[in-house]
């Protein structure tokens, strides 16, 4: 079992940093959060790096209400999809032709769910963002494409109202993602434990631990 979701978990946050490269070939719109950290650097004295590192800690400290922990997987989300993204855009050729785009805008959000379901499913603890989103459903009971699609949608806003770059496939991420993995969890479930249980009021049952390696 533990070599199996060592697997899920790499392979999910390599295809998770390739599924960015291919939305960045696709030339048609950033994610919610790189809207965001895009927002937010034309407003500071900071480099994209560095926002998207600051950004990534303050999201941390919203964990500690939640009781949601890190693990191998939230350091190992840093380093491998930091590596895997640059591998994909020196691999990818640039793209031209509308339909080529599309197409290609849509396959990276597919493959952005399939390793998000991959990477929190191995239970090693999720990005920390995605530990936001399932700290909050665990919390709130709502189901994952809520919770998910509401986040998206939150840093998509403020993120373009800060002057960051929103294009069609911006859009289409924001409001896709959240049902894509919703719907995939039910496949991976019987494989994978590391899926966010809703609590039940009153609840002190070993569901509200956090997820950690």
């Amino acid at each position: 079992m533990l070599l199996r979701r060592l697997i899920a978990l790499y392979v999910g946050l390599w295809l998770y940093g390739f599924s960015m490269a291919v939305m960045i070939r696709a030339a048609l719109g950033l994610d919610p959060w790189d809207v965001f950290h895009q927002g937010v650097t034309d407003q500071v004295p900071l480099s994209f790096g560095t926002v998207v590192a600051i950004t990534g800690a303050v999201v941390l400290l919203a964990w500690i209400p939640l009781r949601q922990w890190p693990g191998l997987g939230t350091v190992s989300n840093v380093v491998v999809i930091a590596v895997s993204v640059d591998a994909g855009l020196w691999l990818l050729p640039d793209l031209h032709g509308l339909p080529i785009r599309i197409g290609a805008m849509g396959t990276a959000v597919v493959l952005n769910a399939i390793a998000t379901v991959l990477y929190i499913g191995a239970g090693m603890g999720p990005g920390p963002r995605d530990g936001l989103m399932t700290g909050l459903v665990r919390r709130t009971g709502k189901p994952v494409w809520v919770i998910r699609t509401g986040l998206e949608a939150t840093v998509l806003s403020v993120g373009w109202i800060l002057g960051g770059s929103v294009g069609v496939g911006t859009v289409v991420y924001a409001f896709a993602i959240g049902p894509l993995i919703q719907l995939m969890i039910p496949f991976a479930d019987r494989f994978l434990p590391g899926f966010p249980r809703p609590e039940r009021a009153g609840s002190s049952t070993p569901e509200t631990k956090p997820m950690v390696a």
